[in-house]
């Protein structure tokens, strides 16, 4: 019998504690393809701060550290520096990096850490019930915005690639979706790219990929999935924000055929 498919090494077998429909999943097995593919097992470091993704211990196969809240881009850029040698990623939510976390990711974008930053953007707290997060959409209801994010009381949301591919240290900003089959694959493509730049010692390198979370938009699963493609895109537009290592590249090649 053919096998079509089968758990990629880096994953451990243990069932997760992620709501039915949730995209951690997806993009947790989506990464652990990426690892197993470029054979970096053995060489590589998770940091998992706190919300959903604070047990990412369980379920990569791998060495992974836990870190305050918002504070992974700190712990991996002293893992990093100190152990340059390792491929080291952050895997966050949005109430992490683009709320408390914000200074970290700035600056650790700012100094061009040679890092992979995993960034899931679900518009919505999801570990502590739903609150509203820094990326909630305008009108979008929460347990704290009731009748929907307004910009008189909670101003807009937060554009983390957009505001990122102004930094200079910044090499590699792409966001994408998990609301299709073919998102998927887009997905996969783009964190292969920011593990590889980071394997190639090019700097700092951040995948926002917008996701689900029916449990707290009290939204049936096959609706959130929609959702993310037909409401999220409108406000935070997939595509690819820096590619400064393609730029120099195709800089390079003029220069040579002048």
């Amino acid at each position: 019998m053919k096998t079509i498919y089968k758990r990629p090494e880096s994953l451990t077998a243990n069932a997760t504690i992620y709501c039915p429909g949730c995209g951690h999943g997806i993009i947790q097995r989506t990464i652990a393809e990426v690892i197993d593919e470029l054979g970096i097992r053995e060489k590589t470091v998770g940091v998992a701060p706190v919300g959903c993704s604070v047990l990412s211990y369980d379920y990569f196969n791998m060495d992974v550290s836990e870190a305050a809240h918002g504070r992974a881009p700190a712990v991996a850029t002293g893992i990093k520096r100190c152990l340059p040698e390792r491929i080291v990623f952050t895997y966050q939510g949005d109430g992490d990096l683009a709320a408390i976390g914000t200074a970290e990711i700035v600056h650790a974008a700012a100094r061009g850490e040679n890092i992979t930053v995993i960034f899931v953007n679900n518009a919505v707290y999801g570990m502590t019930k739903g609150q509203m997060a820094p990326t909630t959409l305008l009108g979008q209801r929460t347990t704290t915005s009731q009748k929907g994010r307004t910009p008189e009381n909670n101003g807009f949301p937060v554009r983390v690639c957009e505001m990122l591919s102004a930094l200079e240290g910044t090499t590699y900003l792409e966001r994408t979706t998990i609301g299709s089959i073919p998102d998927i694959i887009k997905t996969k493509r783009a964190i292969k790219k920011a593990f590889t730049y980071q394997i190639e010692g090019l700097g700092f390198s951040l995948v926002e990929v917008l996701s689900t979370c029916p449990t707290n938009w009290k939204m049936p699963v096959s609706d959130a999935m929609k959702w993310v493609n037909g409401v999220m895109t409108v406000t935070f537009p997939p595509g690819v924000y820096k590619d400064k290592a393609a730029f120099d590249k195709s800089s390079d090649k003029r220069d040579e055929e002048k």
